[in-house]
């Protein structure tokens, strides 16, 4: 006997240890690991690396090449005749390229670079949102995946007290104190339980196989999902839209103050060299090279033409955002609401349910005993065992429908 315990351990334990197990917290990492969304991170990152790269580069010295052809109406005249001075063409040509340097303009640059930020930030944090969606569709394949193994579980047990009832009949048929009625009563039963039990596997095995696509790997049948015990946690919300909220109105700030910087005057050095018909010398009518440096200052007044109404609908855009903000936050707190709702609702269930199995099971046990006794027939068991069989299904069913309605809070709730 001992040595029959020794074998019995050693097999368990090599079975527990062929038995993979798999959290919802996994399953919500590799699945977001997994989506093609993912991709979108590194374009994002690598975007906003060039565009800061690209507004950085507003600090080194601007080059330009340029060049013009016009014909005037006149040209600039002596009004005495001189040797060697001849009148000039009124075709005139220059060609000239021209290197600058910006001494100040505003802070221009530093804006463009922090409106850069924000903006990769924002359309980084639009790919988180996305990819919490994820967890609700992971959330229904986890829980439908339990509630299928527990509904299987459950049909095993009343495939077992029908077996354990056929042998009593099959008994009372040999002694002569039961009709063959009864044994083929209970063997139809059981055929419609193994039915039960094949669509249970076959759903189950469909939901295995969408969730390991969606985690790009297998999740066999002998993979245990853990069960959640879930903690709720009190307090206000913490979901990545409102991150994307803040990080959109922090791109509008920014863009009032790229919208300010615009504005102001700007200051550079530069030179310029070129080729051209006349060049520096107006008195000379051939072509010639020449050069110009200095420090030059621009101020677009034009600027202030539009400067209100782009402010204005900066302000409008900030107030639709926090209309969208405030929209969120209502609807996230009524939906947060009616599942605390259901929770307390499905926990009141679940303790009527014990109740009713408790009394569901001393139905049983008494028509078993009537039914070896020959009391009742087979199919007045059949209807005692169904009866309790489906009291503890609808607690299996709640159950899981509690996880879920637990799984879904954290969800709104983002905690």
């Amino acid at each position: 006997m001992r040595n029959i315990f020794v074998i019995i351990f050693f097999l368990s334990a090599f079975l527990a240890r062929g038995q993979a197990t798999l959290t919802i917290e996994e399953c919500y990492e590799r699945a977001e690991a997994n989506y093609p969304l993912i991709a979108q991170r590194a374009l994002v990152e690598k975007t906003r690396s060039f565009s800061i790269e690209n507004a950085a580069k507003g600090y080194l010295p601007q080059l330009a090449i340029g060049g013009q052809a016009t014909y005037q109406s006149d040209v600039t005249q002596i009004p005495l005749e001189m040797p060697g001075i001849e009148p000039l063409d009124k075709d005139q040509y220059r060609i000239f390229g021209e290197i600058s340097q910006t001494l100040y303009h505003g802070g221009m640059v530093a804006e463009l670079k922090k409106t850069e930020e924000m903006n990769a930030a924002t359309e980084s944090q639009k790919v988180e949102v996305e990819l919490y969606q994820l967890r609700n569709r992971i959330n229904e394949l986890f829980f439908g995946i339990l509630l299928l193994q527990d509904q299987k579980s459950q049909s095993e047990l009343v495939k077992a007290d029908l077996g354990g009832a056929l042998k009593k009949v099959e008994a009372s048929i040999q002694h002569g104190t039961a009709l063959r009625s009864a044994g083929a009563v209970l063997r139809a039963e059981l055929l419609r339980v193994d039915q039960r039990i094949i669509e249970l596997e076959s759903a189950e095995a469909s939901f295995r196989e969408i969730l390991g696509m969606f985690m790009n790997q297998p999740v066999p049948g002998n993979t245990v999902l853990q069960k959640p015990e879930w903690t709720i946690a009190s307090g206000g919300i913490d979901r990545p839209e409102l991150r994307l909220f803040n990080f959109q109105k922090q791109s509008i700030e920014t863009n009032r103050t790229l919208l300010s910087a615009r504005k102001k005057p700007r200051i550079e050095l530069f030179l310029q060299g070129g080729y051209g018909r006349p060049a520096l010398n107006m008195l000379d009518n051939n072509f010639d090279l020449y050069y110009l440096g200095g420090i030059r200052f621009q101020w677009l007044v034009s600027g202030y033409y539009t400067h209100r109404r782009e402010n204005e609908i900066l302000d409008l855009r900030q107030q639709s955002l926090d209309v969208q903000k405030e929209t969120f936050l209502f609807n996230t707190r009524l939906t947060s609401r009616q599942h605390h709702a259901e929770i307390t609702k499905l926990e009141r269930l679940i303790q009527v349910d014990e109740q009713i199995i408790a009394l569901r099971e001393n139905v049983q046990k008494t028509a078993s005993s009537q039914l070896e006794e020959g009391v009742i027939s087979a199919t007045d068991y059949i209807r005692e065992v169904n009866a309790a069989d489906q009291a503890k299904q609808n607690r299996v069913l709640h159950e899981t429908q509690l996880l879920m309605a637990q799984s879904k809070l954290k969800f709104t709730t983002g905690h």
